[in-house]
């Protein structure tokens, strides 16, 4: 069983109540209707139920019927949902007339639905830009505790199945905070460890944070982040297993890590990197993926109390569908 096998029986042990806000995009409608089928999670769609079965219908989709299908139009709960909004939102200006107005907004209902408890996780991003994903996300759900940044996280499945966890390695941050201070570089750490665990079902997660410096090799004030970093993540979680400063190879392979970090319960067995900005971050895993022809699954968001993705606007209905999986796989663990 590969890993994506592995997250999708893992998501059907105990389905979750996922959330696509974006129901007439005809790739999240397929991919919801597959879900179903496999008994994947409870589906939620907003929007018209006579245009979702139009839709369906012209798809050929037989299992929508299973979906929960809210439209903010005429649900019974939308004042109820405005009415959350305007609480959480009036000490920023918002009033109950404009509560009303963005409930109507399919990707505010979600996050709305979550928020009341009604759902445990969401995925958009077909038609949306990631600023619209996560703007209702961070105003309505908000942070998970002691979290204040936001990161992206990716599964690298390698053809090298001597490094990280059988050749699977989890990377952040690789999609969104481009210049993190010490303090949310951590965050990142424990964040991209909580999803190595939560998704990809590491038991161990060893965390290495990245540098081109490995224990004082170089010298240089992006060097000094990255320690303080490693620092204050321990603080953040003290059963973190982490290490750095560490250079990529020293993370990876035992020889290097045996002679460039010796004592270091890390170096060399690293299954989780951490790398020190998101210029780094998107350039390392692409090169991995392009170059080292390796699968790469995400950006899995992270850092928010309750899981809501972003798909690529060029996504295909497999990567929907892997990301309810995954969705779900991280809503199981936020309970």
């Amino acid at each position: 069983m590969n890993l994506i096998e592995k997250i999708i029986a893992r998501a059907q042990t105990d389905k979750q109540r996922i959330v696509l806000p974006e129901s007439l995009e005809e790739r999240t409608l397929t991919a919801a209707d597959r879900a179903l089928a496999d008994n994947l999670a409870e589906i939620i769609l907003i929007g018209n139920p006579e245009e979702i079965f139009a839709l369906a219908s012209k798809l050929g989709l037989k299992n929508i019927d299973k979906a929960t299908i809210i439209d903010p139009a005429t649900s019974e709960k939308t004042e109820t949902y405005a009415q959350l909004l305007y609480e959480l939102r009036k000490k920023k200006g918002m009033t109950i007339e404009e509560a009303r107005k963005k409930v109507m907004d399919p990707l505010y209902f979600g996050c709305l639905i979550i928020k009341n408890g009604d759902a445990d996780g969401q995925i958009s991003g077909a038609l949306s830009t990631t600023g619209d994903t996560l703007r209702p996300a961070l105003q309505i759900i908000k942070c998970a505790p002691g979290i204040s940044c936001v990161s992206g996280a990716m599964l690298l499945i390698t053809q090298t199945p001597q490094y990280g966890e059988d050749g699977v390695l989890v990377v952040g941050d690789v999609a969104v905070t481009p210049m993190p201070d010490a303090s949310q570089l951590a965050q990142i750490a424990v964040c991209t460890a909580q999803t190595a665990k939560s998704v990809a079902g590491f038991s161990d997660p060893k965390v290495a944070m990245l540098s081109f410096s490995t224990k004082g090799s170089a010298s240089h004030e992006v060097v000094d982040k990255v320690v303080e970093a490693t620092r204050l993540a321990k603080e953040l979680n003290p059963t973190l297993k982490i290490d750095g400063e560490l250079q990529a190879d020293a993370a990876l392979v035992p020889s290097v890590g045996q002679k460039k970090a010796p004592g270091s319960e890390i170096a060399g067995q690293a299954n989780v990197l951490v790398f020190p900005c998101l210029e780094v971050g998107n350039i390392g895993y692409k090169l991995v993926q392009r170059l080292g022809n390796a699968d790469a699954i995400g950006p899995i968001l992270q850092g928010i109390a309750r899981p809501v993705n972003d798909l690529s606007r060029g996504c295909s209905v497999d990567d929907v569908y892997k990301m309810i999986a995954i969705t779900a796989c991280q809503a199981q663990d936020a309970k």
